[in-house]
C-alpha cells in the first residue's frame, strides 16, 4: 500500500437489505434490549466497498424490529490504486476510512427505521447514537482475488 492523499469516494447507492416488525413479538411492559452489527465487502471489479449495517430491537430472546441497509461507496480509481498491494493481491482499507464510511451507514440506518415505522407505534423506537470507532479495531485487509481461483 502506498501513503497518499485521503481516500477519494462517492456513496453511489443505498439497499434496505431487511426490514421486520413483528407485532406480536412486542410487549409495552417488557425490557428492551438492542443489537446492532457492522460489516463491509468489496466489489474489486468496480472499485466499491459496501457497509452493511443493522439493528435489532428484542425482548427475551424474540425480535420484534429488525433492519439492516448497505450503503454503497464507489472508491475513485487513483485512490484505489493507492491502497492495493498488486504483488499479495490485497487492498488494506485503513480504520479511520471504514469508521467514517460506517458512521455514514448507521446516520442512513437511523433516516430508513424512521421512514419505514412512520405512522405506526414502532416510530418511537430510534437508534442511539453509536461509538463507531469502538466497533471497528484496526485496518482491515481484503483480498482481491475471486474466491473461485
Amino acid at each position: 500500500m502506498k501513503k497518499s492523499s485521503p481516500i477519494k469516494f462517492a456513496l453511489t447507492n443505498v439497499k434496505t437489505e431487511q426490514f421486520a416488525l413483528l407485532e406480536e413479538n412486542y410487549s409495552p411492559k417488557k425490557k428492551i434490549n438492542l443489537g446492532t452489527g457492522l460489516q463491509f465487502k468489496i466489489d474489486t471489479e468496480k472499485h466499491a466497498i459496501g457497509s452493511f449495517v443493522g439493528a435489532t430491537f428484542e425482548q427475551g430472546k424474540k425480535s420484534f424490529l429488525k433492519i439492516e441497509i448497505s450503503c454503497h461507496f464507489k472508491i475513485e480509481d487513483e485512490s484505489w490504486k493507492n491502497l492495493i498491494n498488486e504483488k499479495a493481491a490485497l487492498i488494506k482499507l485503513p480504520k479511520d476510512f471504514l469508521t467514517h464510511i460506517a458512521m455514514l451507514a448507521f446516520g442512513t440506518l437511523r433516516g430508513v427505521l424512521f421512514a419505514k415505522t412512520e405512522g405506526t407505534n414502532f416510530n418511537k423506537f430510534i437508534l442511539p447514537g453509536m461509538d463507531v470507532r469502538s466497533m471497528i479495531e484496526k485496518d482491515e485487509t481484503f483480498s482481491l482475488k475471486d474466491d473461485n481461483e
